[in-house]
């Protein structure tokens, strides 16, 4: 017998047109959005034009020039809300940026949405308007089906997360889903459920020496030599944590390193770049703590000076397996798509890291695209995960919320 839930989500799946759905995610990968600079505002209002004319309500919100938030809700009359009981809302979450394109050439045009082989190529393809695009045409569907919900969907995409998640602290400072009661981030899981992320600490490390002829080299300080002292210490360096079950333990790559000016002059600077993946309980302080330690005896041994700046410091987070928003998401894949979900983590991070400590709710992420083809050349997606995740967001929404 079917529930009065179940007939909803059949009736909103019956709305899904498949080649409108692709043509959408089309549309949006054809838009270049590359972070730096961003330019998520042609994102937006694209997403506007289509959601405004299918019936849904948009907002947007430009908090930099070209930067612009976005929001889309159901209509007011498609919200039951019971009373005398709190409102559950539930928030979809997806960013409206890519990263940039690379050097390594494409056999894809990176903004042609091409398709072949039941997959879709292009930039922004997995990560992640493919899930950007499955929210929206879950949202649309189930407008189209006319339920009656009893709690509130509202998506919110944001721009910046590729870099600092700017996009994300101005839905949080501006307190825009602060009644929120649950959030799914539609960031690349290939419809893998991941329940927890890491955390991630970004710093660019200025080492300066003192600069002299490079016939004379014991004139100067060379900024390279010390940098390279300090980079065989952090290879050996024991961050202090315990295993999580989930996410393993800590990581950190040298991202960038640049020193010099020319072949016979001794180098007075040299900066690098670090990425550290962090896991819960770790303590952020205290990593730069240690590496404060480092630099400040080998600086001093050599003669240099250093100096440490922050670029990205964003937490892990975790929603536990047993948390009853886990559990649902589990159980609706099994329930209406057959399939099989355990809880995972992921080592990527997400504006999870800003919303999950701001507003203290169950944080999932499940998306249809391919974690290994995010940032890659020759992005791509594959059609039928894009178009079950369109099919799961509905049921999803329709199990957490009621109908």
């Amino acid at each position: 017998m079917k529930t009065i839930q179940s007939e909803a989500i059949h009736n909103a799946w019956n709305m899904l047109n498949e080649q409108e759905a692709i043509s959408f995610l089309q549309e949006l990968v054809r838009i270049n959005s590359v972070n730096p600079p961003g330019g998520e505002k042609f994102v937006a209002e694209a997403i506007e034009s289509r959601m405004q004319a299918a019936g849904l309500v948009v907002e947007l919100d430009e908090i930099a020039e070209g930067r612009t938030n976005l929001f889309v809700s159901l209509p007011a009359n498609q919200n039951k809300r019971m009373e005398n009981q709190p409102e559950r809302i539930l928030a979809f979450s997806g960013h409206l940026d890519t990263v940039p394109i690379g050097s390594v050439q494409w056999k894809h045009e990176p903004f042609g949405a091409e398709l072949a082989e039941n997959k879709l190529y292009g930039r922004g393809t997995s990560d992640m308007k493919g899930g950007v695009a499955a929210m929206l045409m879950a949202l649309d569907c189930l407008h189209r089906s006319g339920v009656q919900l009893k709690g509130s969907l509202r998506f919110v995409g944001t721009v910046g997360e590729e870099v600092d998640c700017l996009g994300a602290k101005h839905v949080v400072a501006k307190g825009q889903i602060d009644d929120a009661t649950a959030m799914i981030i539609s960031e690349p899981s290939a419809n893998e459920l991941y329940c927890a992320h890491k955390g991630a600490l970004w710093l660019t490390i200025d080492v300066f020496g003192k600069t002299a002829h490079g016939s004379m080299p014991e004139q100067g300080v060379n900024a390279i030599r010390v940098m390279n002292a300090f980079i065989n210490k952090i290879e050996k360096l024991s961050l202090v944590y315990e295993p999580h079950p989930l996410l393993g333990g800590p990581s950190i790559n040298i991202g960038t390193i640049e020193g010099g000016i020319k072949t016979n002059v001794v180098p007075d600077a040299c900066t690098m770049t670090l990425d550290i993946r962090t896991v819960p309980g770790q303590v952020h302080q205290d990593i730069l703590a240690q590496l404060h330690t480092i630099l400040d005896a080998l600086c001093k041994a050599a003669g240099a000076s250093y100096q440490i700046e922050i670029a990205n410091d964003l937490p892990s987070i975790t929603t536990p397996e047993d948390d009853a928003f886990t559990i649902l998401a589990v159980e609706t894949a099994q329930k209406h798509l057959d399939s099989q979900l355990t809880p995972k983590g992921v080592r990527y991070y997400t504006d999870g890291s800003i919303y999950a400590p701001h507003l203290e709710i169950p944080v999932l992420i499940y998306g249809p695209g391919e974690p290994l083809m995010a940032h890659q050349p020759d992005e791509w997606i594959e059609v039928e995960k894009y178009l079950e995740s369109i099919r799961y967001f509905i049921a999803l929404a329709v199990e957490y919320l009621g109908a």
